[in-house]
């Protein structure tokens, strides 16, 4: 059975406008605010219970982020040097895929913890005078903060990477 004009897919399935879109950065920075507001209210209601905030808590995704800035330099390369193929000499095109996959998942990630980190840094910095733990706790934060940015960017910037380049017209070159 064929679908005709009139019937839809709306099962989720491949139909003609079923692409896979880019990641809207207006997207992550709604994630970054809901993730602050939670985390602001759940650190104003429990902060005591928190344990310290070692500056290494906060550098976690870092590593992370570097790591996807490399595959997407290695990615970009590949790509437009037009070796992406099945053969063993090329990249395969399910390798970018994955890394495509990698990419937008990362982004969400980045900016959820981005947001967790400002919640959490938006009420501890006025208490850093007054407590001594938010003073200790305010580079870890600050840190994880800018580590769920870079996140967030390197995944975006792997996500451009994996773009398949522009489908070549059927005009011919200029001379």
């Amino acid at each position: 059975m064929t679908l005709g004009n009139s019937d839809k897919n709306t099962s989720g399935g491949d139909g003609p406008d079923m692409k896979l879109k880019p990641t809207r950065v207006r997207e992550l920075l709604a994630n970054v605010l809901i993730a602050a507001v939670i985390a602001w209210v759940a650190t104003r209601v429990a902060y005591g219970s928190f344990p310290p905030i070692s500056t290494i808590a906060g550098a976690s995704l870092y590593p992370v982020a570097a790591l996807e800035v490399v595959l997407g330099f290695y990615i970009r390369t590949r790509v437009s040097n037009s070796q992406i193929g099945a053969d063993g000499r090329r990249l395969h095109p399910i390798t970018v895929a994955r890394a495509l996959a990698l990419a937008k998942a990362s982004a969400q990630v980045g900016s959820l913890a981005a947001g967790v980190w400002l919640g959490f840094l938006l009420w501890i910095f006025p208490q850093r005078g007054d407590l001594r733990a938010a003073a200790a706790d305010y580079p870890g934060a600050l840190i994880g903060c800018g580590a769920g940015i870079a996140l967030a960017a390197a995944a975006l910037w792997l996500e451009y990477c994996c773009r398949a380049p522009d489908d070549p017209t059927d005009d011919p070159a200029p001379s």
